[in-house]
This record gives structure tokens, C-alpha cells and sequence, in this order.
């Protein structure tokens, strides 16, 4: 079941290995210069998106903001998709790199990663209108489960629920319409970054089976022993989940808390 974690960093390490890693720039060189690289997703509601205004808002927005008040310098934000994100580290064409970065061992080969900002729920999201306390249940004849072209979770439901039809869109905001007007049933997929879509079908009894089929745990990457900005990130992200910030900027963005809450402890 965690094949799907390390299948695409496995390939990337391999295009990695055989480059020397650009020399990260240490904090003290972001502090002087006065602006700190973050990568971010430019595709990725509501981590981080541009509105009518053309300006970047989000999830990962608001805490790369805050991280930037706290070091005392700007951001600039800089577009970075999902496959690009570990490449831009090791190239040093960002400082830190955000947009959901699953931690896992591949990738640990090759960057650094602080303590978790966020997690990552793979769960189903159902309706009222279908029985099953466990993602296997799902797994029968006459089950539709609605999901995105491209996401890796259409291989994972392929490999892992043999059983079921599938409906493909989009977007998230297709993809929960789908079960909404009945056209699918369920959802298997990170639930949390579709449950602030549900808000717009309220007459629906919506529901996340509580058993969930993984929980993994999103970090912000830097470059490798760049370790002195490792440690204040750390610092400043024990200081943004104890006051609580973390949790209600998610909230604000998904409407709803994080399936999984990150434990965070004095040695976080």
C-alpha cells in the first residue's frame, strides 16, 4: 500500500543521483539578502491558487507568509509543480518547498525535511446513501467511485479495489459533484483537500469513513544539510501549531479540520 509514496521519488532519484546537488543557500545568506525562495504549487486549490486579482492565496500562502514575517524577510514565491518540487531544491531555485511534500525515504535521499506541517489522509468520502465502515467494503460490483484523470489514486483503486466502476473528471469540485448528484458514490482519495467543496452541496449527508487507508505527513523540503534553516523552520512551526495558527488556517482554506491532526511535541 506504500508503493504509491515512493514510486514517483524513486524515479526522481534515479535522474538525481548522477547530478551534483547546486549549493543550497544558508540561512544566513537568506537573511541577508532578505527574501527567502518558497515553491509553491500553482495548481493546487486551496494550497495555493491565484484569485481574480492575480494574487496567490491559500493555505500554503498564509503559513509561507508567516515564516517569512517571523525570519524577518519577503517572499517570493515561486511556481513549482508536483514533479518539480524536489528537482528546485537540489538545484537551488527555491530555499524551502511546499505544496503537500509527502515525506518518505526516497526523497529523504535527496533533501532535507523539518518536522510535518500538515497530513495527508488517503480515506473515503461517502454519502449517507451507502453502507461500509472500511475502505474494503467499497471494493464490490455496483460501487462507482468518482476521482481525477492523472491522480496516482486511479492506479492505486485499480490495483486495490478490482471491483469497482469508476467515473473520471477534472477537477475536485467535478469530482465531489459527481457523488453529489448520485452519479458516483464515493470518493477514494487525500480527502482532506476535498472536503471544503462539500459546502456546496449541503442537502447532502455527507460522511469520511472513520478507517482510514494511510496517513502520511507533509514537511516543508530543503536542501540537504542546509541544517541552521532546518532548525529555525522547526522552531518557527512548533511555534504555529501550539498557538493553534496551523489548525485554523486550515480550516479557514478547507473548511474543516485535518482528518489527522500532527502530534507535535517539545522535540518537534
Amino acid at each position: 500500500m506504500k508503493n504509491w509514496i515512493i514510486a514517483g521519488a524513486t524515479a526522481l532519484g534515479l535522474c538525481f543521483t548522477a547530478a551534483a546537488p547546486a549549493e543550497a543557500k544558508p540561512l544566513e545568506e537568506i537573511l541577508s539578502d532578505g527574501t527567502i525562495r518558497i515553491g509553491i504549487n500553482p495548481n493546487f486549490p486551496n494550497m495555493s491558487t491565484r484569485n481574480a486579482d492575480g494574487e496567490w492565496e491559500g493555505f500554503d500562502i498564509e503559513i509561507g507568509s508567516m515564516i517569512a514575517e517571523k525570519l524577518g524577510v519577503e517572499v517570493e514565491w515561486v511556481p513549482t509543480e508536483t514533479a518539480q518540487r524536489v528537482p528546485f531544491l537540489v538545484s537551488d531555485r527555491i530555499d524551502v518547498s511546499m505544496g503537500a511534500l509527502t515525506r518518505n525515504s526516497e526523497r529523504a535521499k535527496l533533501i532535507d525535511y523539518t518536522a510535518p506541517l500538515h497530513t495527508e489522509v488517503l480515506a473515503v468520502l461517502a454519502t449517507d446513501k451507502i453502507e461500509g465502515d472500511s475502505w474494503q467494503d467499497f471494493n464490490k460490483a455496483g460501487v462507482t467511485l468518482a476521482n481525477m484523470r492523472g491522480n496516482w489514486t486511479v492506479g492505486w483503486i485499480e490495483e486495490n479495489m478490482p471491483e469497482v466502476e469508476m467515473e473520471l473528471t477534472d477537477s475536485i469540485a467535478d469530482t465531489v459533484r459527481l457523488v453529489a448528484q448520485g452519479r458516483a458514490d464515493a470518493i477514494v482519495e487525500n480527502i482532506d483537500f476535498f472536503m471544503g467543496f462539500t459546502e456546496n452541496h449541503e442537502n447532502v449527508g455527507w460522511r469520511v469513513v472513520s478507517e482510514p487507508i494511510f496517513v502520511a505527513y507533509c514537511a516543508l523540503g530543503v536542501s540537504q544539510g542546509n541544517d541552521t534553516l532546518s532548525e529555525v523552520l522547526n522552531i518557527i512551526l512548533f511555534d504555529l501549531h501550539t498557538s493553534g495558527t496551523v489548525k485554523a488556517v486550515w480550516e479557514e482554506n478547507y473548511g474543516a479540520p485535518m482528518l489527522r491532526e500532527v502530534p507535535v511535541t517539545p522535540w518537534f
